[in-house]
């Protein structure tokens, strides 16, 4: 049963998540050519991100520094409306209005559909926790094990493919079914082996890799909110 029950179905037009995601992807293609390499995995990422959200998964998230910032910048753009309009259905609308006599109505104009994602890098007092109590190679890991559940996705983001507490994450992921997606540079690095899908972008150097890692996600981000909600 799914558990998010302010998403709605998928787009039923016939076409398949990826199809759908074609447009997007070419786009991003055109505007950084270098990045043609990764529109197959780029629209692999969405098929198995709208399965995933369409099933009442959940999307989490790691990485450390830029890409920690980079974890936190995607889960924003899914939980809340990112470019489009995410109208909830009229039977959860009228439960919203009906909750409250003087808030009712403003949750109900105020609040839109959103996709499930967290950042497991963005819980100050259970990071520092880990790191100071416990093992600090695991605080990713120790997140995929409260959080995640068989169906869901990890994305891992590292510039560099190797960051060993981002690569036991994603260990961690595969031993409880979660598919992990390894968003990295060139090489790939030790994430290749523990992942179901890479995006490696063509290029080396933390800053040079993150720049192209942004509009990689954007555009996964783009095309999955196409996937449930019209323009």
């Amino acid at each position: 049963m799914r558990r998010n029950t302010t998403l709605p179905d998928p787009a039923d037009d016939g076409a398949d998540p990826a199809s759908r995601a074609a447009p997007f992807v070419a786009d991003v293609a055109r505007r950084y050519p270098e990045l043609v390499v990764c529109t197959a995995a780029i629209a692999d990422v969405v098929t198995r991100l709208t399965a995933c959200f369409a099933a009442g998964g959940t999307l989490l998230l790691c990485g450390n520094g830029g890409s920690a910032a980079d974890a936190d910048h995607i889960a924003a753009e899914l939980v809340k409306g990112f470019e489009r309009r995410r109208p909830l259905s009229e039977e959860v609308a009228g439960r919203l209005e009906a909750a409250h006599p003087l808030l009712g109505a403003r949750l109900r104009a105020g609040l839109a559909g959103g996709l499930p994602a967290i950042s497991l890098a963005a819980h100050g007092a259970f990071l520092t926790a880990q790191i100071n109590d416990a093992d600090p190679l695991l605080v990713f890991a120790q997140g995929v094990v409260a959080y995640g559940r068989a169906g869901d996705v990890l994305m891992c983001l590292s510039t560099s493919g190797d960051s060993p507490n981002v690569v036991a994450a994603a260990a961690t992921a595969r031993a409880l079914d979660i598919t992990v997606v390894a968003i990295t540079g060139a090489s790939g690095g030790a994430l290749r082996d523990v992942s179901d899908v890479v995006v490696a972008v063509p290029a080396s150097g933390a800053a040079a890799v993150q720049e192209l890692h942004l509009p990689v996600y954007h555009t996964i981000c783009r095309a999955v909110e196409a996937a449930f909600w019209e323009a």
